[in-house]
């Protein structure tokens, strides 16, 4: 039985480039992270090797593994998509790995080319849109005041404006008012001090 280095060449790049998408995830503290993406670009150039070359002399379609790939891909994108307190997070996480599978397919058939670039191309989307949500985005932020005096609320929503904290809606419901305030993300943190200094006298259920 010979070692045949090229598949383990194949085999070492689809974790490589998988990695890298995975470490971008990692520094980002996201759902799944190098380990993640590195064993699904692993596995998915594994895959493909199988269907390539373990049915030698065999009448077989060596299709059939790699698109049962995109379809199990599927189940671990969606254990990393998680709706929390009215917000849907992880889903660019998902799309990672479902990109990192494809990158992994593309190394295990020797489409080195091909696979760097869909690699690059990756990070280099995630890092620029993380670049230009973290200048010019905004955040949502959710807040929960326990008040019976609607003039207070009316007073706080009135230093809110001028504050330049937009207020995208509230509502009334058992002595409890609950805001949704929408804010500029390179000022996220001076914008929640702002919103703690005008809320002095107020108890402050919830904040998210």
């Amino acid at each position: 039985m010979t070692i045949d280095w090229v598949l383990i060449l194949r085999l070492f790049c689809a974790g490589l480039f998988g990695g890298i998408i995975g470490l971008e995830r990692e520094i980002r503290a996201k759902e799944a992270g190098l380990r993640t993406h590195f064993i699904v670009a692993l596995g998915s150039a594994l895959f493909m090797i199988i269907s390539q070359y373990a049915f030698d002399g065999q009448q077989h379609d060596a299709a059939r593994v790699a698109a049962q790939v995109v379809s199990g891909i599927g189940f671990i994108g969606a254990g990393v998509i998680i709706f929390q307190k009215n917000a849907v997070r992880g889903v660019t996480t998902a799309a990672g790995l479902w990109v990192a599978a494809a990158i992994g397919l593309a190394t295990g058939a020797g489409m080195y080319a091909v696979a760097i670039a869909a690699t690059l191309l990756t990070v280099i989307c995630l890092e620029a849109m993380n670049f230009f949500h973290s200048r010019y985005g905004e955040k949502e932020v959710h807040l929960t005041l326990n008040s019976e005096d609607e003039e207070d609320i009316i007073s706080v929503l009135d230093a809110f404006k001028k504050d330049k904290i937009t207020v995208d809606s509230y509502a009334l419901e058992n002595d409890k008012v609950h805001l949704t305030l929408r804010m500029k993300q390179r000022t996220y943190l001076e914008s929640i001090k702002t919103i703690i200094s005008r809320l002095e006298g107020f108890k402050i259920e919830d904040l998210y």
